[in-house]
């Protein structure tokens, strides 16, 4: 399943105690938690094997995009049973249909997001993923903006009763030309505008790097809007390290900004996933310049 069709800190799900080597302690405690986006990885795999080979490449977090869909009562207690026994959480889903930059739709999308605030309570999980959705044929982009200023507002009062974040993520053209919401830049002024605490932006790399780079100045000029980030590199959506983007830098960027949200790993492993994982998660350990 691709997600396309998703943050409340819990304390103690991070890996943040994991200490880099020859460092003093002081200085080695990451400032933000580590995830997996689960779909991109095991996906032959029964529901709680996949979350003990993530568990096995040391993460503590995933994210799922609706995995959930067909769960019965009984799955919802298995695999949140299996969840807490592995030490995890589910940090945030996606799984709301409507995307929040129709001006005609949010009405609708009040009512989708009820509904998941329902499911995310059985999940346990903190944080719900907003997609802007599709151009709409003989909308001007400034309505499109104001709906997506206007819709959030409405839905973030929803939000905050349940202490559960909206992440509103942005898509590069190429992979989808009729996605409203390919810039970065517009995503984090839709998100200053709205000026709600429970309204955080999705930053992906990935994407972004495509659709229009300059990656790490919007991180310094918009890190007290972020919740969360993605990672995956370009080309092919792999491994970081293995394309154009510098993670290196990246990550140091986001400690020294003291980034307190969610870093997921969302990139299709070239090689065995859990060492592929592991990989990953140890690139932003060697961040230079963590700090507790």
């Amino acid at each position: 399943m691709n997600r396309r069709d998703f943050a409340k800190t819990l304390a103690g799900a991070a890996t943040g105690t994991v200490f880099l080597p020859h460092v003093s302690v002081a200085q080695t405690v990451l400032p933000f938690r580590l995830s997996v986006m689960l779909w991109t990885v095991f996906r032959e795999l029964p529901f709680d094997q996949r979350l003990e080979k993530v568990a096995q490449a040391g993460y503590k977090s995933v994210e799922l995009v609706g995995e959930f869909s067909n769960w019965s009562n009984d799955d919802f207690t298995r695999f949140n049973a299996k969840k807490h026994a592995l030490g995890m959480t589910f940090d945030a889903t996606s799984g709301v249909r409507t995307g929040v930059a129709d001006p005609s739709a949010g009405d609708k999308l009040l009512d989708d997001i009820k509904t998941m605030l329902a499911t995310v309570d059985r999940l346990e999980c903190p944080s719900i993923i907003l997609l802007s959705g599709n151009k709409i044929p003989g909308v001007s982009p400034d309505t499109q903006h104001e709906a997506c200023i206007n819709n959030l507002g409405r839905a973030a009062e929803l939000a905050k009763k349940q202490n559960v974040s909206l992440l509103l993520e942005n898509i590069d053209p190429e992979e989808n030309p009729k996605y409203y919401l390919t810039s970065v830049a517009e995503g984090f002024d839709i998100i200053r505008k709205v000026g709600n605490p429970n309204v955080k932006f999705l930053y992906d790399f990935y994407h972004e790097q495509i659709a229009e780079g300059n990656l790490i100045e919007k991180l310094q000029k918009n890190i007290d809007l972020l919740g969360v980030v993605h990672v995956a590199d370009v080309p092919g959506r792999h491994d970081p390290g293995t394309g154009e983007i510098n993670y290196s830098n990246i990550y140091r960027q986001l400690v020294e900004l003291n980034f307190t949200g969610t870093l997921a790993m969302e990139f299709l492993p070239t090689g065995e996933p859990v060492a592929a994982l592991r990989s990953a998660r140890e690139m932003v350990l060697r961040a230079e310049g963590s700090k507790q």
